[in-house]
């Protein structure tokens, strides 16, 4: 399905949230913010597991994909808590940000990536338009800006997921889930004539977004944002801003449209994660995107789930991109499951 809309004009950023779950010293930070009752309260479901958390080499398959699927990018910013990945060029186009320069220290630490992509907009230098990701989401065919820019705004995708039930928040349901009722919620309560809430969740996506109506959406929705940005941990009743309230305040307001996208969602956890792998490698090149959602939160760093994830990337993405360096790139294209880092 391909867009009639104009491309945009000006550079394309990129963002990226990362975080190495192995590091010691991060690890005992976040054991030390978990033990306290505040942290502790209202916790949603999986909000301090593993998978969350866990590097098992996605970003720099994720950053082989861009650099052969978008290669006109612009200038790529990496969120990340006082971390830098050890194979991390120091190259120009891409910046370690740390999440002192974005957000109040009255705040950290936080480990909730609600709340810390609820800043990103804020990067210093950061173009008008550009695409926010989490490390797990790749590209998966060329680019093309028209199908994720209009004149207008941004393009969005709902996920294949079942339908969200219309009822109240619920502590056992999962954070998007809430994530869209929360967003109902507060859209019922500053009605706009002629929208209807739709409830799904939004697609594991590459995130179109515009700057500016992030800056927007801090004026109209301050309660939104302070809400997120009181987290240390995700919270079931907290909302989520960048994947889901900004969407469908977007939609509402006539700034987004709906697209339709291939794509493909897998789970770590799922039974059949090799058959869905061996899918996943065999339309290379053929999907807008794809995400590998990290679901094996009892795999040790040796686990041969973790081993066939990184396994498929090499066989899709075994080009290293100009943001790693020789050592580390040389390491990776060896192909064996054991050269991989996984800290």
């Amino acid at each position: 399905m391909r867009s009639n809309h104009p491309p945009p004009s000006g550079p394309i950023d990129i963002v990226y949230l990362w975080v190495d779950g192995n590091d010691p010293l991060w690890r005992a930070k976040r054991q030390r913010a978990a033990a306290t009752p505040s942290a502790r309260t209202r916790m949603a479901a999986y909000a301090n597991v593993e998978g969350r958390f866990r590097d098992n080499d996605e970003l720099r398959y994720s950053l082989r994909a861009l650099e052969r699927f978008f290669p006109g990018h612009g200038h790529v910013y990496l969120v990340t808590d006082a971390q830098t990945p050890a194979w991390l060029a120091a190259v120009p186009g891409i910046t370690v940000v740390d999440h002192r320069d974005l957000i109040p220290a009255s705040d950290l630490p936080t480990f909730d990536s609600g709340h810390i992509e609820s800043y990103i907009h804020r990067i210093p230098g950061l173009s008008e338009r550009y695409f926010y990701l989490n490390d797990d989401v790749f590209f998966g065919a060329p680019v093309d800006l028209s199908d994720w820019f209009w004149p207008g705004g941004v393009c969005v995708a709902w996920s294949d997921e079942p339908p969200v039930s219309d009822e109240p928040l619920r502590p056992d349901a999962t954070a998007l889930d809430n994530a869209c009722r929360s967003s109902h919620q507060w859209l019922q309560s500053h009605p706009v004539p002629g929208y209807q809430h739709t409830f799904r969740t939004f697609a594991h996506a590459p995130r179109p977004m515009c700057k500016s109506l992030l800056a927007t959406l801090e004026q109209v929705a301050p309660d939104m944002f302070a809400r997120v940005r009181s987290t240390v941990f995700r919270t079931w009743d907290k909302p989520a801003i960048v994947s889901d309230f900004v969407l469908r305040w977007a939609l509402a307001h006539g700034h987004a449209q709906l697209r339709e996208y291939a794509h493909q969602y897998l789970s770590t956890s799922d039974a059949d994660t090799t058959g869905d792998l061996d899918q996943l490698v065999a339309r290379n090149g053929q999907l807008a995107f794809f995400c590998i959602n990290d679901t094996t939160d009892d795999a040790l760093p040796h686990d041969p789930r973790l081993a066939r994830v990184r396994d498929a990337l090499q066989q899709m993405f075994p080009q290293a991109s100009r943001f790693e360096t020789q050592q580390k790139a040389q390491a990776s294209q060896a192909g064996s499951s054991t050269t991989f880092s996984t800290k």
